[in-house]
């Protein structure tokens, strides 16, 4: 009895790790990662302030993540036609009632842990907190839907890039610079090119069940020039942060990624369906490998 019930509660952990989309939780680290890399560039960096940051960022990603599964559910938009990875609604691995109380407590741990940070950077950092969640929610859920309303895309530039990469300089020197909004671009780019690959896969799917996201409204050409676009903002950046900020040649040490990319391209040109899976991965985590690498081009 002891052993089945230590299966179930095993089996259950992994349904909820299952649910937070673990592939996709990369995103949530570039920005704070590039915001933290811009402070100790101006000699004021705090790791508690950034750890704790990270962790609001996760945990308002996964919220989102839940929200997503919930809503996709509830309206119809996750069927047996679906192409990407699992969903466990779908699959049955968790009720909706189960994902509505951890919609709650994933929010609420982020709010709390949130308040924190609110000492440390004053009320601007409250609003933005409550607007990132509230952003999270009507993703999928509410009378509007952003991304049910072509709406998606601006949503995850601006909160995850340029609102998470500011938001995160702001916490350690309570300003912002118009330099800390141009290096928010390549991470806000790279992160929406995730939800271009995610809807450019699910265009047939999503139209039939009245999901309007801007893959159904503007087509699939428009997706893939869409992609290539954000992507060459993301490596026009580093020159343009050379040139006129006084940046180092280490800025441009993202280039290094430049043969991933043009292999990600490439699938995206050709691949279609379920096939699209393998590209959003390493879409997923091309978004933070350059991350990365620009982070440390930043700082050295």
């Amino acid at each position: 009895m002891e052993l089945m019930d230590y299966s179930l509660q095993k089996n259950n952990l992994k349904n909820w790790i299952i649910a937070s989309r673990p592939k996709t939780l990369l995103a949530a680290f570039v920005p704070v990662f590039v915001g933290s890399a811009l402070a100790i560039q101006q000699g004021k960096f705090t790791f508690i302030v950034s750890f704790v940051a990270l962790l609001c960022s996760v945990l308002i990603q996964v919220g989102t993540n839940f929200t997503n599964d919930l809503h996709d559910y509830l309206k119809g938009a996750d069927n047996e036609k679906r192409k990407g990875p699992q969903r466990v609604l779908l699959s049955g691995l968790i009720s909706p009632q189960q994902m509505k109380i951890a919609i709650v407590i994933t929010f609420g741990a982020a709010f709390l842990l949130g308040l924190f940070l609110v000492h440390v950077g004053g009320i601007i950092i409250l609003i933005i907190g409550i607007c990132s969640i509230l952003a999270g929610l009507a993703y999928t859920a509410g009378p509007f839907p952003l991304a049910y309303n072509g709406l998606g895309d601006v949503f995850v530039f601006i909160f995850f890039g340029l609102i998470g990469t500011v938001g995160t300089y702001y916490l350690h020197l309570q300003e912002i610079s118009t330099v800390t909004f141009i290096a928010a671009i390549p991470v806000g780019a790279l992160i929406t090119n995730i939800l271009v690959v995610n809807n450019y896969r699910d265009i047939k799917e999503d139209r039939e069940a009245g999901k309007n996201t801007l893959a159904v409204i503007a087509g699939r050409r428009f997706s893939r020039y869409q992609f290539l676009i954000l992507l060459a903002a993301s490596f026009l950046i580093p020159f343009i942060l050379f040139v006129y900020y006084d940046f180092n040649s280490w800025i441009f040490l993202p280039y290094v990624t430049l043969p991933a990319a043009v292999i990600i391209v490439k699938m995206l040109f050709t691949l279609t369906g379920e096939n699209l899976n393998k590209t959003l991965e390493l879409t997923a985590k091309f978004s933070a490998f350059y991350g990365l690498l620009f982070s440390i081009g930043i700082i050295l």
